[in-house]
């Protein structure tokens, strides 16, 4: 009795899918994905988009950087 039961079960698991496969497949496909679209934006707008206009500084800053310097503001 024993060694049929046991032929049985053993059948029924071969068939499916191990769980543990399954969350792998389902947790690793969308990151994996994910990841590769996140690349392929990455390169497409370094190709494609202007690179971004920089801050203008402010005159305050300016004068603070000069000062740090030690070159004299002119108008002070």
């Amino acid at each position: 009795m024993d060694g049929e039961d046991f032929a049985g079960k053993a059948a029924a698991e071969a068939k499916g899918l191990n769980p543990g496969l399954i969350v792998l497949l389902v947790v690793g496909l969308p990151l994996v994905m994910f990841l590769i679209a996140n690349y392929v934006l990455y390169v497409y707008a370094q190709k494609n988009l202007p690179p971004r206009k920089k801050k203008p500084v402010s005159k305050k800053k300016l004068k603070r950087e000069k000062l740090k310097q030690g070159v004299p503001v002119p108008g002070e």
